[in-house]
């Protein structure tokens, strides 16, 4: 199963029972790093996580996954925080962080900055606006490398 199809299927198995704990599903990911494969669970609360989350949603998901057998090679299973500084991957992570302070990884500097910051305003397909001290700053996504919470602010 190619790497994106096995993301999704692990999403679609792990969610309900993630929710079903109060906790909030970030992310999925799927790598190999070095000789070995890892199935990483990102989890989140609006009152954080800790290392009695990971373990409760690590119970509660290792069965389900095992039961649909959605991967057919050897991986170790990992149940984390997406941590600070998490990513905004998708448009539930835009939701979650609308007026909130985030930072923009530029791959080209934007105005002599390739590290814009400001509170996530607005976004489309084609821009994401910030607001920034009362500036709204408009950075087009084809400049964008990266965007994470600015849990640092």
């Amino acid at each position: 199963m190619a790497e994106g199809k096995t993301v999704n299927t692990v999403k679609a198995i792990v969610k309900p029972a993630v929710e079903a704990l109060g906790l909030r599903l970030w992310d999925v990911r799927f790598l190999k790093e070095g000789a070995s494969w890892y199935l990483r669970i990102y989890i989140d609360s609006d009152k954080g996580i800790d290392i009695n989350d990971c373990t409760e949603v690590s119970h509660a998901i290792d069965p389900l996954i095992d039961e649909a057998d959605p991967i057919d090679k050897a991986y170790y299973l990992e149940v984390c925080s997406p941590g600070l500084g998490r990513e905004l991957r998708n448009e539930e992570h835009f939701e979650i962080m609308r007026n909130k302070p985030v930072v923009i990884h530029t791959i080209r500097a934007l105005d002599g900055l390739r590290d814009v910051k400001g509170n996530l305003s607005e976004w489309d397909k084609e821009t994401i606006v910030l607001d920034s001290k009362g500036e709204k700053i408009t950075v087009p996504r084809s400049n964008i490398s990266s965007v994470k919470a600015d849990d640092f602010e």
